[in-house]
């Protein structure tokens, strides 16, 4: 089984995505988190470029690193200067990575339009820097920029810059796809003509501006390429680059190929989010292979099928990398989906009961409830229908007053009224916002009782118009995500006031929590 060296350029090429910014402590961190689960190589940026990234070098040599090998990237020397006397070129050697990827021009449009240089000037640039890192013990990865247009546009000259740095010391060239425009049969062709034109490995480099990214790392593989670089979740400049969890989960898992080391791949979920969260940026629940929805089934029909025979609906075991098989309800649901929600319950011998479930989801979605990413809700929802539901507390009276003060901005009051334990808790809280107010008489009201409640916090909420043309009366539906020490957790409210819509998800969420704490009493005692 043949190993494809993965080439990790989150920390460079990743982060010149629009909105996506490291810290110098991100930047470590996700260094160590690829290093984990066994990526070869990773890019740490630009020594020259800025103080964060060349200080990078200096801290990134005091993590105890296993796997993967750290590059520093660089351009090629300025025209007309020595690459001893040239500070890019010294900025590459001081950062004392021990492999330096120099990217240089290989499409003529470049060399003659935007540097103004002649062929002779583009190929002794591209020697004299390898050249000059190699003497200096680096070794040296050459990305061919814009190669596949190069490549199109005049061969001969884009055939001859990546013989240059062949002959210079470059130990593998990456042929990229920049404009990230090119087609397969394109990539299959160009990487067939440089591989025997060169004695050197080659690997691939593809952006993906034609949503080509992935199926075009893949074809050069099958056509011989040795490494393929791109980004944790296809970040990067445009429409990103090639997404490594796709191009990883491909290679290993449909073409039979050795990546990462050994057990890396289940961890490649637990990576794809980590990522996401350090750059803070909201997971693609539809990404292949690590999203959410990823291995989620919905349509009755299915769900029963995969309860039969998993592969029926699955072209992988979730497993396998990491992830893991979501049953949805919905008013597409059907009897398979609730048997599978609701197994944990030993209710599903009951068809009586399924039917009733099945029917009060129906009804509920209509009136705009959703219950697909609010399954906390669902939950409750199967109590109450199985008649194991009773509730922890009672709503007596709640207001929620607004007011905006001169000098003092606007002040936002709750007064909740309950009735807890045969207990009456009149309480008032300030907040934020509405919801934040409510929040806060809510605990205040309940933590006598429930003391449980203050290691719980809200991490997320969402409302969306459900029918915008009532305009100001339309419903809307509000999603609350929750967590405690353990647990993260979502639940769901409809009104056509937003206050009392949010006030149902809040009760269902204080509600889950406090039956999800009884029953992990009870099973521990």
């Amino acid at each position: 089984m043949s190993r494809i060296q993965i080439y990790d350029t989150t920390l460079r090429d990743g982060s010149q995505g629009e909105g996506v910014n490291f810290s110098l402590q991100d930047k470590l961190l996700i260094t160590q988190k690829l290093d984990d689960i066994g990526v070869d190589f990773v890019e740490g940026g630009y020594p020259l470029s800025n103080p964060k990234d060349s200080e990078y070098f200096a801290r990134v040599r005091d993590l105890p690193l296993k796997n993967v090998q750290i590059c520093a990237f660089g351009m090629t020397r300025r025209k007309g200067c020595a690459p001893e006397d040239d500070i890019g070129m010294c900025a590459l050697r001081d950062a004392k990575s021990p492999i330096v990827t120099i990217v240089g021009k290989t499409w003529d449009l470049h060399v003659f339009e935007v540097l103004h240089i002649t062929e002779e000037e583009n190929l002794a640039m591209i020697r004299d820097s390898i050249g000059f890192l190699h003497a200096e013990g680096r070794k040296v990865l050459y990305d061919a920029e814009h190669f596949f247009d190069g490549f199109r546009a005049n061969p001969e000259f884009a055939l001859k810059t990546v013989r240059a740095a062949q002959d210079a010391g470059a130990s593998t060239i990456i042929l990229c796809d920049t404009n990230g425009g090119r087609l397969p049969e394109d990539v299959a062709a160009a990487v067939d003509a440089v591989r025997k034109e060169l004695k050197v490995p080659v690997g691939i480099h593809v952006h993906n501006d034609g949503e080509l990214a992935v199926a075009n790392s893949l074809i050069a593989v099958d056509h011989g390429a040795i490494q393929v670089q791109g980004t944790i979740n296809g970040i990067g400049e445009r429409c990103g680059n090639a997404d490594l969890i796709s191009v990883i989960g491909n290679l290993a898992l449909k073409k039979g190929y050795d990546v990462l080391k050994p057990g890396g791949l289940t961890h490649l979920t637990e990576l794809s989010r980590y990522v996401y969260e350090i750059a803070n940026m909201n997971f693609r629940n539809g990404q292949a292979f690590v999203g959410a929805s990823a291995f989620a089934h919905k349509g009755g029909m299915h769900v029963h099928a995969v309860n039969r025979l998993s592969a029926s609906y699955e072209h992988i075991p979730p497993e396998s990398v990491g992830n893991q098989r979501r049953v949805l309800v919905s008013e597409l649901s059907g009897r398979s989906n609730i048997i599978a929600k609701t197994t944990k319950y030993q209710i599903n011998h009951d068809n009586a009961l399924m039917t009733k479930i099945l029917e009060r989801v129906q009804d509920l979605e209509n009136e705009g409830y959703q219950f697909e990413a609010a399954e906390a809700s669902f939950d409750l929802l199967v109590r109450k229908q199985a008649g194991a539901y009773t509730p922890k507390f009672e709503r007596l009276h709640y207001r929620v007053n607004v007011e905006t003060i001169a000098g003092q901005g606007t002040v936002t009051e709750a007064t909740i009224k309950l009735k807890v334990n045969s207990h009456t808790e009149h309480v008032v809280a300030e907040g934020d916002g509405p919801v934040n107010a409510l929040d806060s008489a809510l605990r205040k009201a309940l933590s006598t009782a429930y003391p449980s409640l203050e290691e719980m916090q809200l991490v997320d909420y969402k409302v969306r118009v459900i029918n915008s043309a009532e305009g100001t009366a339309a419903r809307v539906r509000v999603v609350i995500e929750s967590r405690d020490r353990t647990d993260v957790w979502s639940t769901v409210g409809v009104s056509e006031n937003v206050i009392e819509a949010s006030w149902l998800a809040l009760v269902d969420s204080v509600e889950y929590k406090l039956y999800k704490d009884a029953e992990s009493s009870d099973a521990t005692t």
